[in-house]
């Protein structure tokens, strides 16, 4: 489990986060949620190791985060970044590669191989495998990315917003696949979302931040509701359910409780 005990995050007098203790269930979909500079981003990235904290403690398996040798903690959590940019002119297949560097070091073995496709055949982009990334949709491009995550093969997955700029098709896509790795393989995600109905209908657990700390978490029947969306986002919400989830409409909410 990963979890944050006191943790700050500060550039000289300005608090990005302040006293953040959470924990992330193992083997669950997790989304970080809430309006623009909450701390979402830094939060993650503060367990990405891509960011130091300024104070407090960051634990995996009830050790100290930042003493985990980085080959060791590449084996245990992989992250993908918003909007990743990669110069190079790598195929699908060569970029997911990449997934397999804290293992092979770059010279891959027949392990690597079948780990690659794996990652290819799990996310359907066999077709594409050969294609090249510059040359790929959008949506396209950020399921190849997240192929290169998965062929890691670690614990955790961390994710800054994978859904952004993504169309409906691609960005259900996405969600279905990190709902599977969670319920197939018992892979720990943790993601940053701005759609609260995406949040909402494939996560198990939800951390709800503002102004730098955290809001309310739970799982998503403790979080979803309009008295802390509302206080959370500062808007009107109605929440209508159905056999097949939630909707969170936050557009034109109304008295009415019934799914039209």
């Amino acid at each position: 489990m990963i979890s944050l005990s006191h943790v700050y995050k500060a550039y000289g007098n300005k608090h990005v986060l302040s006293d953040v203790s959470v924990q992330f269930p193992l083997g669950q979909v997790t989304s970080l949620i809430g309006p623009n500079g909450a701390g979402k981003t830094t939060l993650l990235m503060l367990i990405a190791r891509l960011l130091a904290p300024t104070r407090g403690e960051l634990l995996i398996g009830g050790r100290n985060l930042l003493e985990v040798p980085i080959r060791d903690y590449a084996k245990r959590v992989a992250t993908l970044r918003q909007s990743p940019d990669f110069n190079l002119r790598l195929t699908v297949e060569e970029l997911v590669a990449f997934g397999r560097f804290p293992y092979s070091r770059g010279a891959l073995t027949a392990q690597d191989r079948q780990a690659i496709d794996e990652a290819i055949e799990f996310l359907s982009l066999q077709r594409l495998r050969l294609a090249y990334i510059d040359e790929l949709s959008g949506g396209q491009r950020q399921m190849a990315f997240l192929a290169m995550t998965i062929a890691q093969q670690t614990d955790y997955l961390l994710l800054d917003e994978p859904l952004n700029n993504l169309d409906m098709k691609h960005a259900v896509q996405i969600m279905r696949a990190l709902r599977r790795l969670c319920d197939e393989q018992g892979r720990t995600v943790i993601l940053v979302v701005h759609d609260i109905n995406f949040a909402a209908n494939y996560s198990d657990h939800i951390v709800a931040m503002k102004n730098g700390a955290v809001h309310c978490r739970g799982p998503v029947t403790e979080v979803v509701t309009e008295a802390r969306l509302r206080e959370l986002f500062d808007l009107d919400f109605e929440i209508l359910h159905s056999e097949q989830g939630f909707v969170c409409n936050y557009f034109n909410p109304t008295p009415s409780r019934e799914l039209i």
